[in-house]
């Protein structure tokens, strides 16, 4: 990929520091950010994945049922169900340390069941409105954020830009470049 012609300073999304971006997609300021959150993604997945696994071995006859279980059936985290159960709110019994039984029907009626797995989210298509004023044309962009045409063209591809030619004209929409330049110091 190459670099970019323009200075967009960004915040980084791990350490919050403000940097250079060297390249139109960079979240991070340095390598080592960048391996926090691939790190931070990976648990995350994991963890959903044991929910889902969790999700699974439940049986639908019992009663009453752990925490971990019912963060698993409801998509709630722990702490706000230790929350609740410490104000009173759902009915618990306490078998031991760590051992908290919640009332599954209770939660019911608080709380909707997860359907899906947690990790199974679907982006809707974007509907955009091509109208002239609502675009801008190939070489606005060019002149706008001083970059050349071939970086546009690689940039509607990249990110599935949409496209509409009208005569000699090729018009984007202004709101994904506008985007796309956006500086989120």
């Amino acid at each position: 990929m190459a670099t970019l012609k323009v200075e967009i300073k960004r915040k980084c999304a791990i350490c919050g520091n403000v940097f250079l971006a060297k390249f139109l997609d960079s979240r991070y300021c340095s390598p080592k950010c960048q391996k926090i959150a691939s790190a931070r993604k990976k648990a995350e997945e994991r963890r959903l994945q044991r929910l889902d696994e969790l999700k699974q071995r439940i049986p639908d006859a019992r009663d009453y049922i752990s925490i971990a279980e019912a963060e698993a059936l409801f998509g709630v985290s722990k702490k706000t169900l230790h929350r609740l159960v410490r104000k009173g709110e759902i009915q618990s019994i306490n078998l031991g340390t760590r051992l908290t039984r919640i009332s599954k029907t209770e939660l019911l009626g608080k709380f909707p069941l997860r359907e899906e797995p947690i990790n199974r989210q679907y982006a809707l298509p974007k509907l955009y409105n091509m109208e002239p004023e609502n675009c801008y044309t190939i070489g606005e962009i060019c002149q706008k954020y001083k970059i050349n045409d071939s970086s546009v063209w690689a940039q509607v591809r990249k990110y599935g830009i949409p496209s509409r030619q009208i005569g000699n004209y090729v018009y984007v929409p202004k709101e994904e470049f506008d985007k796309l330049y956006k500086s989120d110091v």
